[in-house]
């Protein structure tokens, strides 16, 4: 059957998209990665799907591979690929499956970079006293001119440290993804039971819990942020940006890097880096790896495994400083 090359990968992402429910990101990456496969095949003359070998994919993983690209890069790209030729095959525009006999490079297991405890209540308990991101001296919120003196009792700067304030120890305390904090709404937090209902990948929701820091920061925020803020734009979204409307990842990522900065001696990183730092912190204390994965809402123990190998590495560190014999 003829298919037009482009045409299909087109409909895939809309596949992913409205009927397998995958994330914006997850599209969008797969979407990538099959657009570059198009490009390879009609470079090699190759203009229908079912003409499309295990030779012309392995050839692109080598042109793939020969650029330089991470191998993580290189292995989703595989799965993309399977993703993708599946779906062709289901649907009977294929009888087989090219893609079936090929192998994903493995991946490098990087142990991550992780705050130490005491780093952890810095970068949180900093960000009040560092003064939000939103308003470096720029312009303010809707276009307004910024106070010349930033004076602290300026209302929109002191609710934009409270909400960085109540997002930081949000973050670090359940260890939730930076596009989990971002869309929470404000009835997602249980302030009673101190939890907080999280949409996660594949839709799955879970319940994490958080502790008192992180509910005295919350209620901060809820009672004394949020409503400086709160605009047409705000819905009912839990954070907000300076002009109301929800904060988005990349005011979040500000917000973490720039606390992370004012520590002495913290690896450099980003939202990412403080769940890594949350997950690690409890698997140091005892918990068991199943309660993290709940929490943390891995569909796969082995992905939660890293942390072991982190908490290893701490041990085997803390060993060659203070053992005589090491």
């Amino acid at each position: 059957m003829r298919t037009d090359l482009a045409r299909a990968v087109e409909e895939f992402g809309d596949h992913l998209e409205h009927e397998r429910g995958r994330s914006a990101h997850t599209v969008r990456a797969y979407l990538t990665d099959l657009r570059g496969l198009v490009e390879h095949l009609q470079e090699q003359g190759v203009d229908r799907w079912d003409r499309v070998t295990l030779a012309h994919l392995r050839s692109h993983a080598a042109a793939r591979s020969a650029r330089g690209l991470a191998r993580t890069t290189l292995a989703r790209g595989a799965a993309a690929q399977r993703a993708f030729f599946g779906w062709m095959v289901a649907r009977g525009t294929l009888d087989t499956d090219p893609s079936a006999r090929l192998v994903s490079p493995r991946g490098e297991r990087r142990l991550p970079g992780v705050l130490r405890a005491d780093q952890a209540e810095a970068v949180v308990s900093g960000a009040v006293a560092a003064g939000p991101v939103d308003r470096p001296g720029g312009a303010g919120p809707d276009g307004a001119a910024p106070r010349q003196d930033g004076a602290p009792d300026d209302p929109v700067t002191t609710a934009l440290a409270l909400r960085d304030r109540a997002l930081l120890e949000l973050l670090y305390a359940t260890g939730i993804r930076v596009g989990e904090l971002v869309g929470l709404d404000r009835g997602a937090v249980d302030h009673a039971e101190r939890t907080v209902r999280v949409l996660g990948k594949g839709d799955k929701e879970r319940v994490v819990p958080f502790g008192r820091p992180a509910a005295e920061a919350l209620a901060a925020w809820a009672d004394r942020g949020r409503p400086v803020l709160v605009g047409d734009r705000s819905a009912g979204a839990l954070f907000l940006g300076a002009r109301g409307g929800r904060i988005d990842p990349r005011e979040v990522r500000r917000v973490v890097h720039r606390a992370v900065e004012g520590v002495d001696g913290a690896p450099r990183m980003g939202p990412h880096g403080l769940r890594h730092s949350a997950a690690t912190h409890m698997v140091d204390a005892g918990a068991d790896l199943r309660s993290v994965q709940e929490l943390l809402g891995h569909a796969s123990l082995a992905t939660t495994q890293v942390y072991t190998h982190v908490s290893v590495e701490r041990l085997r560190e803390a060993f060659g400083r203070a053992h005589p014999r090491a």
